[in-house]
């Protein structure tokens, strides 16, 4: 019997307009309602998770920066792994070095040195992912990371590194040009502390090793007295892997790659159709 059920966002629980639909909303309602434990499990920062729940009027507990911190319902940090300071700063060196633009996470929310090309970003990877869409929609769901204040403008990210008050938790590269995106990958060699992963083609995150979402996930159900073999997790990327990896049942987003399609034992529908929804009622 599924105790509890993990669910990434991106690409998973959440549609092209980053947006819960009615259908995942009302079927997480109904496992909640039958004692199940959901949890979030998604790379973005609390604040961001947090948005996009609050308006589809949920509550649940969350690991956040895949990982690198895990809130319960009530917003309360149970742990967190942060990178230390000087790390964080070799590795944002390296991504300069080889031309990639970054955003940092910390425990007070994402930070970006330039917030016009944050949002830009966004839109053409929802975009090129989507032809569907109209441009000009996804341009007005991307802009909430700064009309909502969810991504914060910084002069110098030095500030960060410098301040002992600030958690760093991620570093999150983007570019459209894959080999400057896999020769940043490659620059992290070395740095043993760190882990390097993916949620999308034109992506890399940087966390502390123990950041993954499967150990997050680990110790969130032993510490509900739930075993992982009670456990579902949901994904569609490469960042879900170690959660999928450990879970009882592991299920893929239809739109998922077909690499992390063989690695699960469910394939759900896709995002667009509320995938989601579909493997929670599969099991209730």
């Amino acid at each position: 019997m599924i105790k509890c059920i993990a669910t990434d966002m991106d690409g998973t629980l959440l549609n092209t307009m980053q947006e819960i639909t009615e259908e995942n909303r009302q079927a997480i309602l109904k496992a909640q309602s039958q004692g199940i434990e959901v949890v979030v499990a998604t790379g973005r920062s609390y604040q961001e998770a947090m948005f996009v729940l609050k308006q589809a009027g949920l509550t649940c507990p969350v690991i956040c920066v895949n990982g690198a911190e895990v809130r319960s319902k009530t917003g309360e940090v149970i742990t967190s792994i942060p990178i230390p300071q000087e790390l964080a700063r070799e590795a944002a060196s390296r991504l300069k070095t080889n031309d990639v633009y970054y955003e940092v996470y910390t425990d007070k929310g994402a930070f970006s040195i330039d917030t016009d090309r944050a949002v830009s970003i966004l839109i053409d990877i929802v975009v090129s992912a989507n032809p569907e869409v109209k441009p000009e929609e996804v341009a007005y769901a991307a802009g909430a990371r700064l009309r909502d204040g969810l991504i914060h403008p910084i002069d110098d990210y030095e500030k960060l590194f410098s301040d002992d008050d600030n958690q760093i938790y991620k570093l999150l590269g983007f570019s459209f040009e894959l080999d400057k995106l896999e020769a940043a990958s490659q620059s992290m060699n070395g740095l043993e502390e760190l882990a390097v992963t993916k949620s999308a083609n034109e992506n890399i995150e940087i966390m502390a090793r123990k950041a993954q979402k499967g150990i997050a996930l680990e110790a969130f159900v032993r510490s509900q007295g739930i075993s992982l073999s009670e456990t579902m997790a949901i994904g569609d990327n490469f960042n879900d892997v170690s959660m999928l990896e450990k879970a009882g049942i592991s299920v893929a987003m239809g739109n998922a790659s077909d690499t992390i399609k063989a690695m699960c034992d469910r394939v759900t529908d896709t995002n667009e159709h509320s995938g989601v929804a579909k493997a929670i009622m599969q099991v209730l």
